[in-house]
C-alpha cells in the first residue's frame, strides 16, 4: 500500500503538470458518497459508494470501495459527496471497467463546513482519469494534503 502511494506521488507531479483533459473524452460522471470518520496524522481510510452515469446513455453502474490518504490528514468529518468527470482516450468501455485502483493528489479543509478536491488516474489498464467536477462537500473539522488512492469494485446491485 505504501509503495503504491509512493508511486502515486511521482505520478501526481505528472498529472498536475499536464491537463487531465488533454486528448481525453468525457465518458460520464462518477458521483461518490464518502463515509465520515477520523483521520490520523499520516493516514486515513474511508468507504465510498459510487454511481457512474454514462453520457451516452444506458444503465448506471454501481461501485463500492475505499479511499485512502497518505500525508497530512488530521481531523474528523461526517459523510461527504464528490463528483468526478470520468475521462478516457476512447468512448468504448464495458460495464465494470471503472473498477480498479486510482492514484493521485488530494487537498481539503473543513471547519464545520468545507471541501476538497481529488485528481486521480487509474482503473482498468490505467485507462481512466477522474477529474473533479465539483468541490468535495463535507462537514466536520479536517485538514488534508496527501497522496490519495481509490480502490473501486463493481457492484451488481
Amino acid at each position: 500500500m505504501i509503495k503504491k502511494l509512493a508511486c502515486a506521488a511521482a505520478l501526481a507531479t505528472t498529472v498536475v503538470a499536464a491537463p487531465a483533459s488533454a486528448s481525453k473524452l468525457q465518458l460520464g460522471v462518477l458521483d461518490c458518497t464518502i463515509d465520515g470518520g477520523t483521520a490520523y496524522l499520516v493516514t486515513s481510510n474511508k468507504g465510498v459508494s459510487c454511481v457512474f452515469r454514462p453520457h451516452r446513455g444506458g444503465p448506471s453502474e454501481v461501485y463500492t470501495g475505499v479511499i485512502s490518504k497518505l500525508g497530512v490528514d488530521v481531523g474528523r468529518t461526517h459523510q461527504g459527496q464528490l463528483v468526478w468527470a470520468v475521462l478516457a482516450a476512447t468512448r468504448n468501455h464495458d460495464e465494470g471497467d471503472l473498477a480498479g485502483s486510482y492514484y493521485g493528489v488530494n487537498a481539503e479543509a473543513s471547519v464545520v463546513t468545507g471541501g476538497g478536491a481529488n485528481l486521480l488516474v487509474g482503473g482498468l489498464d490505467s485507462a481512466f482519469s477522474l477529474q473533479p467536477l465539483s468541490v468535495q462537500a463535507q462537514t466536520g473539522v479536517n485538514l488534508a494534503v496527501a497522496v490519495t488512492s481509490l480502490d473501486l469494485i463493481h457492484s451488481f446491485k
